[in-house]
């Protein structure tokens, strides 16, 4: 029998899935737990705190030297000091010690003399000087630390001192994450290579670490099978356990295999079954015996995106405060960004400072591109009734890292290659982290113009000139036309056509592409490599429309292998070292030259320097050599252009 399909019930806007989700569960309650102060960093407290006792406890001397009357010290000068009995009139005393009775000041012991059993003071002192008065920092009774707040070393530190050796908090919310799915292995038990069908699950450790961050508690279940009655059992085992959050991850689309809503709808009230939000749409939102239960989507970016909306504001919630904001800026979008009327789109980019004004870059990749989410600098929210952003356009960016480290984050657009990547990581590690750099894979011709348009530290280019074989100088000239601009050689390297290992199509050059048995993979327009093929295409006298294939795109040259290397494609046009990376056959084609563009007037920040300086290193040299594929004679080399 075939599971029948079902479909999305009633899609909800964000705005309205939230509202339906938070006020079900507005009156959750919030737990309190007794702790230890030493084990209390980072808790919130439930109630305002008193102290138990004064501090200090006792009048204590605040420096070393004698405890005097301090009246008997009010005709002391240089020229005429005052004699007191030592152990009577003045008494030695250091930091910390009781104030002896009787008396009410310390005179520093800088400012006294010793003569046989006297002393003589220099120097008057008024009542209570030197001295750390009883309950000078605390009072009992009164408030150490208010209700509500977030516990720091520093409270800890006071409540100790004040007699509090236990407070009440919030208790962490404990969270349960059930991976669901027949196919899915986890990342200890995965053979390699990895069975056709098997899918390795890593959103659970996604989810569990989310959630912590969140101050939450969480477990990462055994995965339930694709089968209505263990998910069911896995989700009533959990409550029963007294989870306060439950999470399924997987089966919430509307496919035939998808029985976690059905499972929902069963156990208790299924509020939400889709939401109109991208990545995010399969999200699903329940209530099963008053306990909140999320089903989370499978693909990775739409499963941090459910988590932000609607997991993270509610374990917040249970510990009794609002979910912190995360912090924005408004960025220059430095390209178009279209988006589908009626739905809300968040959109990853990367983000860095030029000249003073931020620059945000959508990332490409769909909801399975776990690395976008590794490489994103923050989010671009696009409103559901938006039809997209133009270039140039100003929005708010919501940042996952921190607006300080924009202003040593370097934009790189343009080309693909594998030793961008390289240098990017040799960057970070010279720079101990402080600078890092951003880049976005839009092809050498968009590399070009980004930094033509002021949105770009730098742009990789590889881009020919068909008339003199020559590489970029043509292109700046033509479309950058009186720019300051300095052509730096990154390294040259072998373009030509990758096919699966012992090459079973029997692929001998360029002309074999129009063979109907032939799938090509293609690199976009604009790119390089994709200009390199044309050029190829147009001297062999082929045309595009007789090539199987040549409209299917890959954004790198690590794309096109790995769409070889699955069969997807029986051949494409890369990079030696990407061939050698997937172990694929490469047939040459041509030798060419990628450079790094770089506006001259950056060639003095810091930033910039302290990369070319790596280029120039013979450990990069080096590390570039063992990749395979490149040569490293002009490496580093500033190339003589003339666009005027």
């Amino acid at each position: 029998m075939i599971p029948k399909r079902q479909s999305y019930r009633n899609l909800k806007s964000l705005d309205e899935a939230q509202t339906i989700f938070f006020s079900r569960f507005k009156d959750l309650p919030a737990a309190s737990e007794i702790v230890s102060v030493r084990l209390a960093l980072g808790r919130r407290l439930v109630r305002a705190v008193k102290a138990v006792r004064s501090t200090p406890a006792y009048n204590a001397s605040a420096v070393d030297g004698v405890a005097v009357r301090a009246a008997s010290t009010f005709a002391a000068f240089p020229e005429t000091p005052v004699s007191l009995a030592m152990e009577t009139e003045a008494i030695s005393v250091n930091t910390g010690n009781p104030l002896p009775e009787g008396t009410d000041a310390v005179v520093m012991i800088e400012k006294v003399e010793r003569v046989g059993g006297r002393c003589e003071v220099r120097e008057a002192v008024y009542p209570w000087q030197n001295v750390r008065k009883m309950g000078e920092d605390i009072v009992k009774g009164e408030i150490i630390v208010p209700a509500r707040h977030v516990l720091r070393p520093y409270d800890l530190g006071a409540l100790l001192a004040s007699g509090v050796l236990e407070v009440e908090v919030f208790r962490r919310p404990r969270v349960l994450i059930i991976p669901t799915g027949t196919e899915i292995i986890s990342p200890e038990e995965a053979p390699d290579p990895l069975p056709p069908g098997k899918i390795i699950e890593v959103n659970g450790q996604v989810l569990a670490s989310l959630a912590s961050e969140c101050g939450a508690e969480c477990t990462l279940g055994r995965p339930a099978p694709d089968l209505p009655e263990a998910i069911k059992e896995a989700i009533l085992a959990g409550i029963a356990d007294g989870y306060d959050v439950v999470m399924t991850i997987a089966g919430s689309s509307a496919g035939s295999e998808d029985y976690t809503p059905a499972a929902f709808a069963e156990l208790g009230e299924l509020l939400v079954h889709g939401v109109t939000l991208m990545p995010g749409k399969p999200t699903l939102l329940a209530a099963i015996k008053d306990r909140p239960v999320v089903g989370i989507p499978g693909y990775p970016v739409s499963a941090a995106v459910s988590f932000r909306e609607f997991v993270r504001p509610l374990l917040f919630q249970i510990q009794g405060q609002p979910a912190p904001r995360h912090p924005e800026v408004e960025a220059v979008l430095g390209r178009k960004i279209p988006s589908k009327l009626g739905l809300e789109e968040h959109v990853r980019v990367i983000v860095g400072k030029i000249d003073g004004r931020a620059v945000a870059v959508p990332l490409g990749g769909g909801a399975g591109m776990m690395t976008s989410l590794v490489r994103a600098d923050g989010i671009l929210r696009i409103p559901s009734n938006v039809g997209g952003y133009s270039e140039g356009e100003t929005a708010p960016v919501e940042l996952l890292t921190p607006e300080s480290e924009l202003n040593n984050r370097l934009l790189m657009l343009g080309s693909h290659d594998l030793t961008i990547d390289l240098l990017a990581s040799a960057v970070k590690e010279a720079s101990d982290g402080r600078v890092a750099v951003s880049s976005s894979n839009i092809g050498s011709m968009g590399g070009l113009l980004a930094v033509g348009k002021g949105i770009a530290h730098f742009a990789g280019s590889h881009l020919l000139d068909p008339d003199t074989g020559d590489y970029n100088r043509s292109w700046l000239k033509k479309y950058l036309p009186g720019a300051d601009i300095a052509l730096v050689t990154l390294v040259h390297r072998h373009q030509g056509l990758m096919t699966q290992k012992g090459n079973p199509k029997g692929i001998r050059g360029v002309g074999d592409l129009a063979r109907p048995d032939v799938a090509l993979v293609n690199r976009q327009a604009g790119s390089g490599t994709r200009i390199l093929l044309d050029y190829e295409l147009k001297k062999s006298g082929i045309g595009a429309a007789s090539i199987s294939g040549y409209g299917n795109e890959e954004y790198t040259h690590m794309g096109v292998a790995m769409a070889v290397t699955s069969g997807r494609a029986d051949v494409g046009m890369g990079i030696l070292a990407a061939a050698r990376a997937l172990d694929l056959d490469f047939i040459p084609i041509a030798r060419e030259r990628y450079d790094l563009v770089i506006p001259a007037r950056f060639l003095k920040d810091p930033r910039i320097a302290l990369l070319l300086d790596i280029i120039r290193s013979d450990e990069f040299r080096k590390q570039v050599m063992a990749l395979g594929g490149y040569e490293i004679g002009e490496t580093g080399k500033i190339q003589e252009i003339d666009i005027q």
